[in-house]
């Protein structure tokens, strides 16, 4: 339908999705849509502009041959060691654990989050959450609930895990809406609602806004979010310095300019965030296609103690430390079982323990776990393991990381069970998709848009580079994976309770074909996936309800 704010402006917004009527007219007041309307229309062009430059900087580097490099015409804010960011509210100087993917759209979770002992969460739009209308209303309601203190036993927004609001990234367009006669940009349809119907609130107890940053690829889309910010704080009279963002640097080329985003977001700025799989996986995005970069078995091969991601860590942590900002690590993915006496309890959580030592040890000041159950484990790490808030005073001075440590491949081949887990992880993903979630559990750890990018960018790469396999010598071929995804489309099938399951499941596998046979790499799964008819078509408003009452509720 037509909504008309005043007479001179209009955008277009559907009906509410069935069983969300109350939270729809809470969210979308006449207020709020002229608060939206304002923000898109100011900054469509920007968000245009920074998708632009994306396209003519990788058309750039496939033309020229070359490789990313840090920057010659910003070398004087890098040289320059005088600037620091602002720092950050007393509440975001100690965030040792958040719990990370949390989509808010589900409740019994966000609630169970909100009752935890965790310093903060994320609260993703993007990575852990599937975008139908039905999950962005629930979720954004279920974030102004909690701000104003009305969803069941939760303590005060002042006393709860701060709420790191993690909007989706550039690429991901909101349909529902449009302004302007254009569908709207996902990242500031969810911010504007956010901080429209929060934002003050959050400020007023010293709890926010804080936010976080998804696949930002340069400070030039640093800088368009640090005039959203600017402009959004001038509007809602906050003042100014009050959002502060986390950039996720899950971008090889965002690597390269890390100092530069900072400068950028000096305000606003509440660090930056390294992680394993988005990041891994831009590698194939931009370079895929080279020999050169051939990206081995995951499963195998690449972990954060490989030189291309360990250097990355370190560079993120020397070059937040230097200027007075936050770095955090990635989240820990597995899940502990429930029993403690059960025989892997100790092992996965030695597992995880080893790892985030690691991290701790290059001088982090945070990073995530996706299940509540190691949350003080992992606290008791850095109560033992580090003094006082954060890591702020490690500034690692032994840290020289070069282009060529940052782009350096690790060695490695391809296993058939590397191959066929990374086909099961993007089929599941898409099914998760198909059935509105943007997350789905596997083999004792939980699965996202992350892992289903760098698994269906190997298959595509390893096709396109005609890879052997370390068993048999069996070359990645179209006809392999297709017979693989056939076959793992048969061996799920066993666990479907539905026709309906066994009919996602099918459409899910085909869909996986066509991503990994194209001629060219799609670059983000997600977008495939928000633009597809399929997808489209399957978040009828009576799927979408339905859905939300009968899918099982994952592990808290």
């Amino acid at each position: 339908m037509s909504v008309s704010i005043t007479g001179s402006v209009r955008l277009e917004l559907p009906p509410p999705p069935p069983g969300l009527k109350a939270e729809y007219e809470a969210l979308f007041t006449s207020d709020a849509l002229l608060f939206l309307h304002e923000l898109i229309s100011t900054f469509n062009e920007g968000v245009d502009k920074v998708l632009c430059l994306r396209v003519s900087r990788k058309a750039n580097l496939d033309l020229s041959g070359g490789l990313p490099n840090f920057l010659e015409h910003t070398a004087h804010t890098r040289r320059d060691q005088a600037w620091r960011v602002l720092p950050v509210p007393q509440r975001l100087q100690r965030r040792h654990v958040d719990i990370g993917d949390l989509a808010p759209c589900d409740t019994q979770r966000f609630i169970k989050a909100l009752q935890s002992p965790a310093q903060g969460i994320q609260v993703d739009f993007d990575d852990g959450n599937c975008p139908t209308f039905y999950n962005q209303i629930r979720g954004i309601y279920n974030v102004l609930q909690a701000v104003h203190n009305q969803l069941p036993n939760i303590p005060h927004i002042s006393e709860f895990p701060l709420l790191m609001l993690r909007p989706r990234a550039w690429n991901m367009v909101e349909h529902n809406m449009m302004v302007g006669g254009r569908e709207v940009p996902g990242p500031l349809f969810d911010f504007g609602l956010l901080m429209f119907h929060c934002g003050y609130k959050l400020f007023e107890n010293k709890s926010g806004p804080f936010f976080y940053l998804s696949k930002v690829e340069s400070y030039l889309e640093a800088r368009l979010w640090n005039d959203i910010f600017v402009w959004t704080q001038q509007k809602l009279r906050l003042p100014l310095g009050s959002i502060k963002a986390t950039v996720l640097i899950e971008n090889v080329l965002a690597a390269f300019e890390m100092e530069e985003i900072l400068y950028e977001l000096q305000e606003h700025s509440a660090g930056l965030n390294c992680g394993l799989w988005d990041y891994s996986a831009s590698f194939v995005t931009k370079f895929g296609h080279r020999q050169a970069f051939l990206l081995p078995d995951r499963s195998k091969y690449v972990s954060m103690e490989k030189r291309f991601l360990h250097s990355y860590m370190d560079l993120l942590v020397q070059t937040c430390h230097r200027r007075g900002a936050l770095a955090t690590g990635g989240m820990a993915a597995q899940l502990l079982p429930q029993d403690q006496l059960h025989e892997s309890y100790s092992t996965i959580l030695a597992a995880v323990t080893r790892l985030k030592l690691l991290e701790i040890r290059a001088g982090v000041d945070g990073f995530m776990v996706y299940d509540l159950s190691f949350i003080e484990p992992m606290q008791r790490l850095f109560q033992l393991y580090t003094e006082g808030d954060n890591q702020l005073d490690q500034l690692r001075h032994d840290v020289n990381v070069t282009p060529e440590d940052l782009l350096s491949m690790p060695s490695g081949g391809v296993t058939l069970h590397g191959l066929k887990y990374n086909i099961t992880v993007g089929v599941l993903f898409i099914k998760a998709w198909l059935s509105g979630k943007g997350q789905f559990f596997y083999r004792g750890q939980v699965e996202d848009s992350a892992t289903a990018e760098i698994s269906r960018s190997q298959v595509w790469q390893w096709i396109r580079h005609h890879t052997q396999l370390e068993d048999n010598s069996r070359v990645v071929s179209r006809r392999l994976v297709t017979e693989l995804t056939k076959e793992v489309e048969l061996e799920l099938r066993t666990v479907c309770p539905s026709l309906r399951c066994k009919q996602n499941l099918h459409v899910a596998a085909e869909i996986f074909l066509e991503v990994v046979l194209k001629r060219d790499f799609p670059e983000f799964i997600t977008t495939y996936l928000n633009q597809d008819h399929t997808f489209l078509s399957s978040q009828s408003p009576h799927q979408e309800k339905a859905l939300d009452t009968h899918l099982p509720q994952p592990k808290l």
